[in-house]
């Protein structure tokens, strides 16, 4: 009996570490398409000063940052995989990036360290987004400003109604993913005002996954 338990241990924890590996590698080649490239062309390169970015991942936003205006970047990412990619695409590229193993819900950054957060492609799927957000707001300095662009809920109806169903069981193939967090909306509870703010269907199948949120947002 001892034998046979030992074995079924031993056969979830190969699972375990078979998805732990492939995970962060099927997130980064999707959220490395050309497409949604393309969208996050349209607001990292509008990041200034100190910038920190939440979900900083396999580092898919370090070709689009404008390094002329840059100072100093720090990347945050938990620990699910994604920084070893990560300090593959730090170590390929000149901009200089410290790495903060750590979650954006709760940092150890200082409060008004930074003149710009970003993140995209993260907000779906931070547990506590409301923390995050609120760390956002903390970290910056009175001028600083927030940089985002995120798919989610749509404003469409139908499809709103068809995301909050789906919603359940696409956490659970996506790694925690949501698909109908209203974006704009959690940025203006944080304490936010939206100085520009875009929601639109990006048009590549379904508005399902396809509604994006795409703004720029200073401290109230």
């Amino acid at each position: 009996m001892m034998t046979q338990d030992k074995k079924a241990v031993s056969c979830c924890e190969h699972k375990v570490r078979f998805w732990e590996r492939l995970t962060p590698r099927a997130v980064d080649v999707v959220c490395g398409l050309s497409i949604v490239s393309q969208q996050r062309q349209k607001i990292v390169p509008h990041a200034f000063g100190d910038v920190v970015e939440f979900g900083f991942g396999s580092g898919l936003n370090l070709p689009h940052y404008d390094q002329s205006k840059v100072r100093s970047l720090i990347g945050v990412n938990p620990q699910d995989g994604l920084p070893r990619l990560g300090r593959r695409a730090i170590a390929a590229q000149d901009l200089s990036v410290d790495l903060l193993v750590e979650s954006a819900e709760a940092l150890s950054l200082e409060t008004g360290c930074a003149d710009s957060v970003v993140v995209t492609y993260s907000l779906c799927s931070i547990p506590d987004v409301e923390a995050a957000l609120l760390e956002a707001r903390r970290i910056l300095r009175p001028h600083g400003k927030l940089f985002f662009c995120e798919h989610g809920l749509s404003p469409k109806p139908f499809v709103a109604h068809m995301q909050h169903r789906l919603t359940p069981p696409w956490r659970w193939m996506a790694s925690g993913c949501h698909l109908n967090r209203d974006v704009g909306a959690l940025v203006r509870s944080a304490g936010f005002c939206l100085d520009q703010y875009d929601c639109y269907d990006l048009g590549f199948g379904s508005r399902i996954l396809g509604t994006h949120h795409l703004g720029i947002a200073s401290k109230i």
